[in-house]
């Protein structure tokens, strides 16, 4: 039958026509590659099955797409009536045509493998940051292999094709379907229907709140909102094998940004319900707005080092003693971090913290500006996001010597613009190779962690030299894929995963231990806190427990040992740490300190569209378009159970942070000149 459909085509448009059969058999194939990698974690319903069928609408869709341009050359074609053989240029163009879509999905595998969704705002983020991510993949793949692979894969594809006669030389087919034009004329329509059933669909949200002024803003206002028309099923994961990776990828790329008021729920108010819940939750507020001005007593200031880890979730970290039942492995007995469980022993030790996204810019949002995670980019890409009110500015205020730095370069991810504009230096691989001095150990992501450390030394006894008291951010790379090191530093037995973590380990206890020596060690805290976990996919809606990390402040001198068992959040660091020092501040932190005795336990967590508030045992979420869950959860286990009966509470609580986090970044009010 197939044979039949294509020989009934003009020789013009059966290369566009094996193109699009092509890219749907490779659609088909990836969703149950992607099914089979899964198998543990879809729900294996209704849902699972749909995924299948709303994935064959998508893919349909955009192998439309895809055949168009091949439709509309075999259509433009000098090709004479009598001819016998197929255009060469036609078949050049069906083969890199071919080969281009084989690696799309080759490279929408390798993305699954890394964050279990299909392309989104993140695949369209690295495309600008093309140095370190292709490095990156090539360290961590075997791209000749895998290149080869897929060249290996369409000349086959394309045999096949040439042996069974679907290309074959024929005289070209009379009729409707064999016309010249009708081919590109059909997909061109079906292109622009598409697009206007996105936007007509997805932009609903639009037209009702009048954003458009002229068709082309309209045009491109609603296709903003083209992403709402992809499956959202309760389990993540058969959300994303419904998805199409292409489809997805160019629905990021219009909306890279999710407005607060456009998608989730709102109220009139949302500034003054947040003031409501900043005092109940403890944080002492003026009179209006959110600006507080904190007064102390005078007191010798303390140096403080923050060591930010990459993807560094509490189960790698012994003493947290979890044991990770999906992976089966009791990590307390793995011995991967004998350094920071020493220190967490002699620490201020939070041992329920969490963090609030996925990414390393959602760590260092919270870390700084003591914000809950607003959906779509981070404020570390966003527009405005200088001048702003971070722990940097606080310490500045105080006299500090503040300073980022970072191993690798920290245009990744506009860190270095942040943080140059936000109350610190920024000392990082480009800035150090422009002073002639070169990491000993470098991979794609940058230095490894020994020379971020040492850079850190350094800078610390400029400072002390000077006679001031510093902060500094140090943010590590190695525990992340390609998972690099230098020889000997750690177990041979160790690798990956694993090798990362007890690596960044190794280089900690080694920093710390040539620390001692300093005359400035003492009157130091040490801050050790991740930016994330490792991973957070799984099967269910927001995967609780994979969002634990660690955080502990650690100075024998200043800060007692002591374990703090309750619940929380990324966004408190900042807070509590700054109240333990008792520093004079004016800042607009939302976050809370977790030391106080009425601190409320809540954390704040959120994947790339749903953001949620945990707190007294329940998990809410919320999400578009103006939905929100609520779910009893274990944090030991993860485990999600919907709660019987609802808590307009805490759904109020959580739309209070969130909305009133989203209105005073949107309005300028988290700058540091804003009005009160």
């Amino acid at each position: 039958m197939l044979k039949a459909f294509i020989a009934s085509q003009s020789l013009r448009q059966r290369p566009a026509v094996c193109l699009g059969l092509a890219y749907f058999g490779f659609c088909l194939i990836l969703r149950l590659i992607l099914l089979g990698l899964s198998a543990s974690t879809v729900s294996w319903g209704w849902s699972t099955l749909t995924a299948f069928l709303t994935g064959a609408l998508f893919d349909g869709f955009m192998a439309s797409i895809f055949a168009l341009p091949l439709t509309w050359l075999g259509a433009a074609l000098p090709l004479r009536r009598s001819a016998t053989r197929p255009s060469l240029l036609l078949l050049t163009f069906l083969f890199l045509g071919l080969w281009l879509l084989a690696f799309f999905k080759v490279s929408e595998l390798l993305f699954w493998n890394e964050f279990t969704v299909r392309f989104n705002f993140i695949a369209v983020d690295y495309l600008v940051y093309t140095t370190e991510v292709v490095a990156n993949i090539h360290q961590s793949y075997p791209m000749p292999l895998i290149l080869g692979g897929i060249t290996l894969f369409v000349v086959a594809v394309f045999y096949f094709f040439r042996r069974y006669g679907l290309i074959a030389p024929v005289l070209p087919a009379q009729g409707f379907l064999g016309g010249r034009w009708v081919w590109p004329l059909t997909l061109s329509l079906v292109f622009l229907a598409g697009l206007a059933s996105a936007g007509w669909v997805g932009g609903r949200e639009g037209r009702e709140q009048n954003l458009e002024s002229t068709p082309l803003e309209s045009v491109v206002a609603r296709l903003r909102h083209m992403g709402q028309l992809q499956p959202d099923w309760s389990n993540s994961v058969d959300t994303e094998l419904g998805k199409n990776g292409e489809y997805a990828f160019l629905a990021a790329f219009w909306s890279n940004t999710l407005p607060w008021n456009q998608f989730y729920l709102t109220a009139d108010n949302p500034v003054d319900d947040l003031r409501r819940e900043l005092k109940a939750d403890g944080v002492p507020i003026p009179s209006k707005g959110i600006r507080c001005q904190y007064d102390s007593q005078a007191k010798p200031k303390l140096n403080v080092i923050q060591i930010t880890v990459e993807s560094l979730s509490a189960k790698y970290v012994g003493a947290f003693g979890i044991k990770d039942a999906e992976e089966g492995i009791d990590y307390g007995q793995l011995n991967l971090t004998p350094h920071l469980d020493r220190l967490a022993q002699e620490s201020l030790w939070f041992d329920a913290c969490y963090a609030s996204g996925t990414r390393t810019v959602r760590g260092m949002e919270a870390l700084t500006l003591s914000i809950p995670p607003i959906p779509g980019q981070s404020v570390l890409r966003r527009e405005n996001c200088e001048h702003l009110g971070t722990l940097g500015s606080v310490f500045q205020q105080n006299g500090y010597d503040t300073a980022f730095i970072y191993g690798g370069d920290g245009f990744f991810d506009n860190m270095s613009y942040f943080f140059a504009n936000n109350g610190y230096r920024v000392v990082d691989r480009p800035t150090q190779a422009a002073r002639g001095i070169l990491p000993s150990f470098a991979n794609a992501w940058g230095a490894c962690d020994d020379d971020a450390f040492a850079w850190s030394m350094a800078e610390a006894d400029r400072a002390y030299a000077e006679g001031k008291p510093f902060h500094h951010f140090i943010m590590t790379t190695s525990n992340h894929r390609p998972y690099t090191w230098p020889e000997g530093r750690i177990r041979k037995d160790l690798v990956g995963r694993h090798g990362g973590v007890a690596y960044s380990d190794a280089a900690i206890g080694a920093f710390i231990e040539a620390a001692r020596s300093r005359p400035w060690f003492r009157d130091t805290l040490f801050v050790i806190v991740a930016d994330h976990g490792a991973s957070v996919a799984g099967k269910r809606e927001l995967e609780v427990a994979k969002y634990h990390i660690p955080f502990l402040i650690w100075s024998p001198a200043h800060v007692p040992a002591r374990r703090i068992p309750h619940l929380v959040a990324q966004m408190d660091v900042a807070t509590t740490l700054l109240a333990l020092m008792d520093l004079p501040r004016r800042t607009t932190f939302l976050g809370a300190d977790a030391l106080a005795p009425d601190y409320r336990p809540r954390a704040f967590i959120s994947n790339y569209q749903k953001v949620g508030l945990v707190r007294e045992g329940v998990l809410t979420v919320l999400k578009p378009v103006r939905q929100s869950a609520q779910y009893q959860v274990d944090l030991s286990s993860g485990s999600l159970t919907p709660l019987l009966v609802a808590r307009p509470d805490l759904i109020e609580a959580t739309r209070a942070y969130y909305q009133g986090a989203d209105y005073l970044h949107s309005h300028g009010q988290l700058q540091l000149d804003a009005p009160r």
